[in-house]
């Protein structure tokens, strides 16, 4: 593995103009566009000239930063999605995928914005140095490759949730559907293959590409995820509650590992200890509202949805410990958003979570609520080492998840890529 670069020497500094690029980036759902506004700031920051091309639903973004609307046929707001195809559309590859994939039961939203972005740059290409994309791994990626570098971010391969989601799927046929919609994983694969550098939000995520997808580890330089210390950060003026567990997950996404959790918490129960437990999700008829009724925790266990960030900092400052008992994480943004806000974590050794608890949290085996239950008792009933974990939990943060290290690392790897494009006149893998 190669370590993050140094920032160039000064005389190598000249504005760099950085494309940004994501196929969708909610500004509040799902990561992608938390990790676009945060990654262009920052390299704004840095001194880069900085758009970001993007499918719908578009990000916010900084003011100074262009955003470029790569539209899509949306069809997930189309009433009956069938009858959305349009003569217009069937002379425009991307429109042709979007529509067979979405009408199949696939999901093929990240190969249409690569035909898009590709179709883009063929006459706007020249406004911009590099691209950096968001873990789009469409086999057009590698065309836009040809026209400018493309650094690529990893968080962690979709195969892993689609395992997992077939795994959890009762029904033959639920099965299939599973896999019908995860189809683009295997071209993903393929197309990661093809792709010359990438940055790793973790070693987990190098590691898991490596064996998920055949992505050469050597290509991976891995920098973790930033967090903003302005928002998420602690408050001394807040008391922290007793017997308070937060955790982030969807109800009946068996990859989140809620299930775990919930049987940890009926062998506190069992001990005779009755934390209340915060989930940040929603509750749904689903394996989760039949666990909660079976143990009898339901009138223990809130959940909550649709959180400002205001509100979602303040239940990190208030928790008496946070909790992420995932079966695999790329990296874990709210373990470290709650470690910023001085919460003690309890995480389990899913991917890449020991990476972001380090020393500081406590890291239990993934699956086990024997395991989890002991060291909830432990961090539940002892003041001292909560105040211990808080301090620790929030050195760690401040120290190794800046958006700023990671923008170096990005802003090193363009270099080394137009430098290796300039010297041979290809790019070099």
């Amino acid at each position: 593995m190669r370590d993050a670069l140094n920032t160039p020497p000064a005389d190598d500094l000249k504005p760099l103009r950085v494309l940004v690029t994501s196929y969708r980036s909610n500004p509040f759902v799902g990561g992608q566009g938390i990790y676009v506004r945060a990654l262009t700031r920052a390299l704004k920051s840095a001194g880069c000239e900085v758009s970001v091309a993007s499918g719908p639903p578009y990000p916010e973004l900084d003011e100074g930063i262009g955003l470029i609307k790569l539209p899509s046929l949306d069809l997930f707001a189309e009433d009956n999605a069938m009858l959305a195809l349009r003569p217009r559309h069937l002379f425009n590859k991307a429109d042709r995928v979007e529509w067979l994939a979405h009408n199949t039961g696939a999901f093929g939203e990240m190969f249409s914005f690569a035909h898009r972005l590709d179709a883009f740059l063929n006459t706007d290409g020249h406004r911009f140095d590099v691209v950096h994309d968001n873990q789009t791994l469409a086999p057009a990626m590698v065309a836009v490759d040809r026209k400018l570098p493309v650094l690529t971010t990893l968080h962690h391969p979709i195969a892993i949730d689609r395992d997992f989601a077939v795994a959890g799927a009762d029904k033959w046929w639920k099965r299939a559907l599973v896999k019908r919609w995860h189809s683009f994983v295997d071209k993903q694969a393929r197309a990661g293959r093809a792709l010359p550098r990438f940055l790793g939000v973790s070693e987990a995520a190098r590691i898991s590409y490596a064996a998920r997808c055949g992505i050469d580890p050597a290509r991976v330089t891995v920098s973790l995820n930033g967090v903003d210390h302005d928002i998420f950060s602690p408050d001394a003026s807040v008391e922290r509650d007793r017997d308070h567990i937060m955790t982030i997950a969807s109800a009946d996404v068996p990859i989140k590992g809620l299930d775990v959790l919930i049987d940890a918490l009926a062998l506190l129960k069992g001990k005779g200890r009755t934390p209340r437990l915060t989930v940040v999700g929603s509750l749904r008829d689903g394996p989760t509202r039949t666990a909660l009724k079976r143990t009898g925790l339901m009138e223990q266990v809130d959940f909550v949805s649709g959180l400002s960030t205001e509100e979602l900092v303040a239940l990190y400052r208030r928790c008496s410990v946070f909790v992420s008992a995932s079966r695999f994480e790329g990296f874990g943004l709210p373990a470290a958003e709650a470690m910023a806000c001085a919460a003690p974590v309890i995480v389990s050794d899913g991917g890449a979570l020991p990476e972001v608890a380090g020393d500081a949290g406590i890291v239990t085996p993934a699956k086990k609520p024997d395991a989890l239950c002991k060291a909830l008792d432990k961090v539940l009933g002892d003041d001292q080492l909560r105040a211990d974990m808080s301090a620790n939990c929030l050195a760690r943060a401040q120290s190794e998840f800046r958006w700023d290290k990671h923008a170096e690392a990005s802003i090193a790897l363009y270099r080394e890529a137009l430098k290796s494009r300039q010297n041979t006149g290809a790019d070099a893998p």
